[in-house]
């Protein structure tokens, strides 16, 4: 059973950062050879993909975050994080990690105008 479990959202005020982390209870082999990649959805909207990081290290940002968001991972600590600067309000929503069809259960990050 893979668990996904993220953490660091908050609220934050506009032009501020946050950094998301989630953690694989994976095997390491399983977590190097995985695409991974941040979900977001807010209230009322579809989720939508933000990010995205290949086995590869290739990267490929949503145009809506490009040059604000970094997604990265950490192979050895089974963890892949979101860096995310300067927030607007519409950042506003809740994350979500995923590594093939399995989903955390999300954190929230609020931001303030």
């Amino acid at each position: 059973q893979v668990q996904l479990m993220e953490s660091g959202g908050g609220l934050v005020q506009a032009g501020g950062s946050l950094r998301l982390s989630c953690a694989a209870s994976v095997s390491i082999k399983l977590f190097s050879l995985s695409t991974l990649s941040w979900y977001r959805q807010d209230l009322g909207k579809q989720r939508e993909l933000v990010a995205t990081i290949t086995r590869t290290d290739t990267t490929n940002h949503a145009d809506s975050v490009k040059g604000r968001f970094t997604i990265s991972r950490d192979n050895v600590k089974k963890m892949v994080y979101l860096q995310m600067n300067s927030l607007k309000p519409e950042d506003t929503a809740v994350y979500y990690c995923n590594l093939d069809h399995y989903w955390g259960q999300g954190t929230l990050v609020t931001v303030s105008s």
